[in-house]
């Protein structure tokens, strides 16, 4: 199923940027104005919005069905289904009723996580050992990061635009996060370059680390097999991703607290972070 997923999605973006680019040429050739409008209603809204938040990589969250979006795609079908029973081309149809069935497939098959609920991310159990991988090339061990509270976010990779986003936001977020004695540790399993690469970026007091072979990830339960889109693994990715987790643990190496999220487009703001280690008694100092 995983695999299906890398490749629809791939696919479906390729298809509705296609069919964009196509309906843009027939109206400048002249062709139905209410068809090919139509068609660009059903296809090219969400790609402009990914587009931007690929680009700009400022959003680290989105909601969970899109619904103005999705309000689009069922207009732009409508569009072109009343056009094409005055005669219009049927080509146009086919092209709208393909770029909704791929958005709803895209926001209610491909964004969602089934049967997420690890048996090792329970709060009040220690966090199982692993082994990640510094920017210095150094192993550490989950034991090493005992001593103060942390704050374990798993994510993706480089790749992930909401997953730098929301490294973003929880970058801009460090001096209050820094005040309550936590420390931060973001882990991807990813081409160690990269995470020397992200390190560099944001310039925070954060440990950045490398998951090699997706190990640690496997330990916690949260690997995701073909989480990576299909044809991403020439820039040197692997097939097999980790599901986007945040674990937040005590001293102790104990788990307070651990959100998994079952669409990888809701991601929890840094302001929960802070909740649970001020409920646990880490208020600023």
């Amino acid at each position: 199923m995983n695999f299906l997923k890398s490749v629809f999605v791939m696919a479906f973006i390729t298809m509705a940027m296609v069919f964009s680019i196509y309906a843009v040429m027939q109206l400048a050739q002249g062709g139905n104005v209410m068809a090919w409008s139509g068609v660009l209603l059903a296809n090219a809204p969400f790609m402009v919005r990914l587009s931007w938040i690929m680009l700009m990589k400022d959003a680290p969250r989105t909601s969970p069905r899109l619904p103005f979006f999705m309000a689009l795609g069922f207009a732009g079908f409508l569009l072109t289904s009343y056009a094409w029973r005055q005669g219009a081309d049927v080509r146009a149809l086919d092209m709208a009723v393909a770029g909704l069935a791929g958005f709803i497939l895209y926001s209610y098959w491909y964004s969602s996580f089934t049967g997420r609920g690890s048996d090792m991310l329970k709060p009040g159990q220690t966090l199982v050992p692993f082994t990640v991988q510094s920017v210095n090339g150094e192993k550490v061990s989950s034991t090493d990061m005992r001593g103060r509270p942390h704050i374990l976010m798993f994510f993706r990779g480089n790749w992930c635009p909401l997953c730098m986003a929301q490294i973003k936001e929880l970058a801009n977020a460090y001096q209050q996060i820094e005040a309550c004695g936590a420390k931060v540790a973001l882990i991807a399993p990813q081409p160690h370059n990269n995470t020397k690469a992200l390190a560099k970026k944001f310039d925070v007091g954060f440990d950045f680390y490398t998951d090699k072979g997706n190990k640690a990830a496997r330990a916690l339960g949260i690997a995701n097999a073909w989480g990576v889109p299909f044809g991403m693994q020439v820039l040197g990715y692997s097939s097999e991703t980790v599901l986007p987790t945040v674990i937040i643990t005590d001293p102790d190496g104990k788990i307070l607290w651990a959100h998994e999220t079952d669409n990888y487009r809701v991601r929890p703001e840094p302001e929960t972070f802070l909740e649970v280690l001020r409920d646990n008694g880490f208020a600023p100092a």
